[in-house]
């Protein structure tokens, strides 16, 4: 199995809050619902939402409680981009909204050749003046890391002020490839999975999460 040098292993933030690891557990299940697992997704996304923006910088603004006025710290929502690895990163994107409500949305389009298991880019949106903007990168799965490095690539090119890279599941193969091209960027996943299959899916993984949110398979 691949290992982590130190270095890659520093920018692997996993979140092992007990909810977090039950939900998880759940979306794992082969005879979870296509509705269930669906919601759970908007579920997890939510709270790893709270631990991605834990470093998120802030100002402080005057407001005014019923009682007096103050300064208090705020973060400002409409510079965060939650850029969406599509499909399955859409499955993120409300639950992320829910505590994010000011984010913009970008969308990168990207699908895996079955014979090369390299990603090929057929979308590509963001929002302006993203060199003001931090970014979240959505996707369930950091399997081989070829789409998250391939999104990466791309999204370095609008020079944004910080990127960082959520998944459900990946491994140490993905974690690796995904480091050994981008060292600056954070990964915040709950489970770093034993590795991959001969298809190049997560083992013990939860299967394709982009079929089991939108019920294609």
């Amino acid at each position: 199995m691949t290992t982590l040098d130190p270095a890659a292993r520093a920018q692997v933030h996993l979140i092992d809050h007990p909810l977090v690891q039950h939900k998880l557990t759940l979306m794992r299940r082969k005879d979870t619902s296509t509705k269930s697992f669906r919601e759970l997704v908007h579920e997890i996304s939510a709270m790893l939402a709270y631990e991605i923006t834990r470093d998120m910088p802030t100002h402080t603004i005057e407001i005014e409680t019923p009682l007096e006025t103050m300064m208090s710290p705020v973060i400002d929502g409409k510079k965060i981009v939650l850029a969406s690895i599509l499909r399955a990163g859409n499955g993120f994107l409300d639950g992320m909204l829910n505590v994010i409500p000011a984010a913009r949305v970008g969308h990168i389009g990207l699908y895996r050749d079955p014979d090369s298991l390299q990603a090929v880019e057929y979308y590509f949106k963001m929002p302006q003046h993203m060199d003001e903007r931090d970014v979240i990168v959505l996707d369930p799965m950091l399997a081989t890391g070829n789409s998250a490095v391939a999104a990466v690539d791309r999204l370095k090119q609008l020079k944004p002020r910080s990127i960082r890279f959520a998944c459900l599941v990946t491994c140490p193969q993905g974690l690796k490839t995904f480091h050994d091209h981008h060292p600056d960027v954070p990964v915040y996943t709950p489970s770093v999975d034993r590795g991959l299959n001969s298809h190049g899916y997560i083992v013990p993984g939860l299967g394709d999460a982009g079929d089991r949110i939108f019920g294609t398979k």
